[in-house]
């Protein structure tokens, strides 16, 4: 029988918890169930212990963070992410984990906004807006068409999950996901489910400023990373035009009367042209380094396949 667990990320979520470990354990009565806490300062733990799911801590503040250890931590063939707070019902959960099962996919996405659930339970408006535009910033970058990248309930194989480098610290690591999931050419299968939201009470972690922020960044590092000839190309022929823009006055005088009397102007608009090309280059550069890196990925992962296939064996 293959092993599923379900990973649930915590911080102060008294109010849901012991519906959310309920929910899963009568849908999935032979899974286990882990409850990492994030330093919560109400009665998570206490709760989570007295409802059986097996309890462990990660005290570096951020869902990153949790996210990191657990998939560290945790041996099963599939796992499932979902929220502590009771905003993903738990009966969606054989739909995710069926693509698993079936081998149809690495890792399978529940979907808020499909079926519009999200845009009528959600209250804060400029979240969804967010999700939007990061969800359009990646659809434009890597040619595809998700419906949902930020959502927190997902199901993924052994291999994802083991092999995924986690490397932000809070709560962009949904979207890091899929960015990952894209990148590595992973199999992304989306199952649309309903989302409700928090129960009177229950408050979001979410900042609507500071994660406003964070989404813009988000997209910046996004382009800067995974495309990274893209990005600096764009930055390049802007540094071109803005050249252009203040040496096309030297030239015409210097055509004029043979002479040129905008001295600063000539020396600025070759400075920023030689800074275009500089950029450029670095696109050209970043573009070989991370076309080489996702040649080693693809080589370890097919070393981590046989030596799976091995322990398998060896069982």
């Amino acid at each position: 029988m293959e092993k599923i667990a379900i990973l649930i990320p915590c911080y102060n979520e008294e109010l849901t918890i012991e519906k959310v470990i309920n929910d899963f354990k009568k849908e999935l009565p032979q899974a286990n169930i882990y409850v990492y806490d994030n330093n919560s300062r109400d009665k998570t733990v206490e709760i989570a212990n007295k409802n059986g799911a097996i309890v462990r801590h990660e005290y570096k503040q951020g869902k990153g963070n949790v996210v990191r250890t657990m998939f560290r931590e945790i041996e099963a063939d599939i796992y499932v992410m979902v929220d502590g707070d009771d905003t993903y019902p738990a009966e969606f959960v054989h739909k995710l984990i069926e693509p698993i099962k079936c081998g149809q996919a690495d890792m399978v996405i529940g979907d808020r906004l499909s079926n519009g659930t999200y845009q009528e339970e959600n209250k804060r408006h400029f979240h969804e807006f967010g999700n939007n535009l990061v969800k359009k910033a990646i659809n434009v970058l890597f040619k595809t068409n998700l419906k949902d990248i930020m959502t927190g309930y997902r199901a993924f194989n052994k291999m994802f999950v083991k092999n995924m480098p986690v490397m932000t610290p809070k709560f962009e690591i949904e979207t890091e996901m899929s960015l990952y999931a894209l990148d590595k050419k992973y199999i992304i299968k989306e199952i649309p489910i309903i989302y409700r939201d928090r129960p009177e009470g229950s408050v979001s972690k979410l900042n609507t400023i500071t994660d406003g922020i964070k989404v813009v960044k988000t997209i910046v590092n996004m382009f800067k990373n995974y495309k990274p000839l893209q990005f600096f190309t764009l930055i390049a022929f802007i540094l071109s035009i803005l050249s252009l823009i203040i040496g096309i006055p030297v030239f015409v005088e210097f055509f004029k009367t043979k002479y040129i009397t905008k001295v600063p102007s000539a020396v600025l608009a070759t400075g920023i042209m030689l800074l275009a090309v500089i950029v450029e280059q670095c696109g050209v550069t970043l573009h070989t380094v991370v076309k080489q890196h996702r040649e080693n990925y693809e080589l370890n992962l097919l070393r981590y396949d046989q030596i799976e296939k091995i322990n398998k064996i060896d069982k």
